[in-house]
């Protein structure tokens, strides 16, 4: 797994990328890529790439060009088929200089064009510029596992896998955040692509290919995207021959996700179904040690220890834990935000980041994960709810029909359903509705977009008359509203939470901050086409979450984790943050001054927010939505200090001390 940036001139006669640009850009990324760094540069095209080796060390090199010196590529990623797509090239006349994947790629473009990345089973972002075509070819993976953010400036595109590289190459690049994306925070926990939370960039969407050209208009190509039946034929067979083949699938992608590495795997391990399955399939791969790694939590309520164990001690894996307190999560939140560059709503990722750490610690680079499983399956509270609640809308006077809500969120200490009379009102709201679009993710954005009362009404007048709700909705396949309820709740869930928040925020970047490269068997294309296919039924049986998955995992996990209720990640919040050893740097970020720096929140209203969280945080746990709200806020206020303004010890926000002391994280250190 790498880091990669570019610059590409847009008109002709524009002076060059300068080697201080591409050089600053690499520099920005390092932590992407330790073991090697490279750049390329001609009159029109800049490239630089730094490297983390996983495959062919000795022989992956980048930017890659070709033999005669025309096609230059940087590449982000694996691609799991590049045995197969080798000896297919192979048998059309090409030849070979290394065993990387990434010259699999360029030889692959060099036969197929822009096409080639239909044929990708991987996870990738790629940069290729084609002297002999004139014109400068990105892509992603269709899920988004890899990231790939744009901007134009100045007649020049910038192009990099994180913000912060782009930053890094131009100085005078303007730095806000943008309020359509920080609306679409407050909505839906994270950006939808091609959005982003900073004005004039953007996110290459997944599934898509672009293609630039000097003086030419933008081609963009949408090359995959979920289909369900009636677009895919359906799967014909039993619910025991589906979950045979679900297996079969796993386990090939699993196969190739841990052979297709020249260095060790392990695994990560929660102690759910997703990760269990994941890592007992993992341990069958290899033959010396397994690692698998997992988290502990010092308050009860968050631990998983004795599943973790349970399957360690089943798959005979070298397990290694993390043990995390609210103050180490605390600590490590201002560096959290300045990889994952983007405002949180929850503080998982932070938890993830250390155990990232941990596994950099026992010399691994690349680690399996169950990530994917729920959108896939349908393994969700969120898919039960939707489902419950259209029973119910068929029959709104039914005082039973609602009832089959108390068996969801069994795992929160304030669950929306622990009071039937507040239950009926908050996931009653809209019953009529339950043949629109987004009705299933309704609840979850109401109450989100409550938080928006924090803005300052500077913002919310920027934002009068804009919907996020309705931006996404307008951007649906025609064929959505073809597809059955729950394929509906699924596209959405892809679209929106997977890749911008649980595979970017989750994944991609709390993992290769510490240089390690998740996989993801889960989000295998041929995993994910056969799920499309089966019945509603067999992922959702009742309200029994991912019944397939379990059938196909009998012969492997025991018992306790196939018939565990479902348990989600989740991560003290709020009341790591009214500790005594954050209060005075959260406080700082809070206060009035630092507010009206960015202008973004009402200062009474936070200050009304953080004293009732001082006050409740000693009772029991706090409200979600005020959980939400104080990380939101905090969270931006993080971003703006470390990514937006360039001279934070200037900010009147600072003029009765450093911020930069303050914080865990010193902000004159980014770029």
């Amino acid at each position: 797994m790498c880091g990669i940036a570019g610059m590409f001139s847009l008109e002709e006669g524009m002076a060059p990328p300068t080697i201080d640009q591409l050089s600053r850009m690499a520099a920005a990324l390092q932590h992407r890529g330790p073991d090697a760094s490279g750049l390329f540069r001609d009159l029109r095209t800049g490239l630089a790439h730094t490297r983390l080796a996983v495959v062919d060390p000795a022989g992956g090199q980048q930017p890659l060009g070709n033999a005669s010196g025309t096609v230059w590529l940087v590449f982000n990623g694996e691609i799991f088929n590049h045995v197969e797509l080798r000896a297919e090239l192979e048998a059309q006349g090409h030849h070979f200089r290394t065993r990387c994947d990434t010259e699999v790629v360029l030889q692959a473009y060099e036969r197929w064009g822009p096409a080639a990345f239909e044929r990708f089973n991987g996870q990738w972002a790629v940069a290729v510029w084609d002297a002999r075509e004139r014109r400068l070819v990105v892509s992603r993976d269709p899920m988004g596992i890899r990231p790939l953010y744009l901007c134009v400036h100045e007649r020049r595109l910038y192009l990099a896998s994180e913000v912060k590289a782009i930053f890094a190459a131009e100085p005078s690049l303007p730095r806000e955040l943008d309020p359509v994306g920080l609306d679409e925070t407050f909505t839906f926990w994270t950006t939808v692509a091609p959005q982003t939370v900073f004005r004039g960039i953007t996110e290459l969407e997944p599934g898509h290919t672009r293609i630039y050209r000097a003086g030419h208009p933008v081609q963009d190509h949408c090359y995959w995207r979920p289909r369900f039946p009636p677009e895919v034929e359906p799967f014909r067979g039993s619910l025991q021959e589906a979950a045979d083949a679900v297996g079969q699938a796993l386990r090939e992608a699993v196969k190739y996700q841990v052979t297709r590495a020249d260095v060790p795997v392990g695994s990560y391990l929660s102690g759910g179904l997703d990760s269990s399955l994941i890592a007992a399939m993992g341990r069958q791969r290899v033959s010396g040690p397994f690692f698998t790694f997992s988290l502990r939590f010092t308050d009860a309520e968050f631990d998983e220890t004795k599943y973790q164990r349970l399957v360690a001690q089943r798959i005979g894996s070298e397990h290694r834990e993390l043990l995390v307190s609210r103050a180490d999560i605390a600590q490590a939140f201002p560096h959290v935000i300045a990889h994952t560059e983007r405002p949180l709503l929850r503080t998982g990722p932070v938890p993830l980041f250390l155990l990232s750490r941990l596994v950099k610690e026992s010399r691994l680079k690349v680690v399996l994960t169950g990530e994917g499983a729920d959108e896939v399956f349908a393994g969700y509270d969120l898919f039960r709810e939707a489902k419950v609640r259209r029973f119910w809308a068929r029959q709104p006077h039914s005082t039973l029909r609602p009832r089959l809500l108390e068996r969801l969120y069994p795992y929160l200490a304030r669950s929306p359903v622990s009071e039937s009379a507040m239950a009926r009102r908050f996931f009653g709201r809209n019953l009529a509705g339950w043949q629109e679009p987004g009705f299933s993710h309704a609840p979850r954005w109401h109450s989100t977009s409550a938080l928006k009362r924090l803005f300052s009404p500077a913002l919310r007048e920027t934002l009068k008359g804009q919907s996020a709700i309705d931006r996404l909705r307008s951007s649906l396949p025609e064929e959505f509203g073809r597809w059955g309820a729950l394929a509906q709740d699924q596209y959405l869930e892809m679209r929106t939470l997977l890749s911008g928040y649980l595979l970017s925020s989750q994944g991609d970047r709390v993992l290769m901050a510490n240089s390690v490269e998740g996989r993801f068997p889960f989000l295998d294309a041929n995993v994910i086409a056969l799920a499309a296919t089966l019945p509603p039924s067999f992922k959702l049986r009742g309200l029994d979450e991912k019944h397939v998955l379990k059938r196909a995992g009998r012969e492997l996990l025991p018992p306790a984790i196939l018939e565990r209720k479902k348990q989600p990640y989740r991560t003290p919040d709020a009341s790591c943050f009214v500790e005594p050893a954050a209060r005075e740097w959260v406080e700082a970020l809070l206060s009035e001054p630092a507010l009206d720096d960015n202008g973004l929140f009402d200062p009474r209203a936070v200050e009304l927010l953080w004293r009732k969280c001082l006050t409740e945080a000693g009772r029991g746990p706090l409200s979600n939505a005020d959980n939400m709200a104080l990380l939101g806020v905090l969270s931006t206020q993080l971003l703006h200090f470390q990514l937006v303004r360039r001279d934070p010890e200037r900010s009147p926000a600072l003029r009765n001390g450093s911020l930069t002391d303050l914080l865990p994280l010193p902000l004159r250190a980014l770029p």
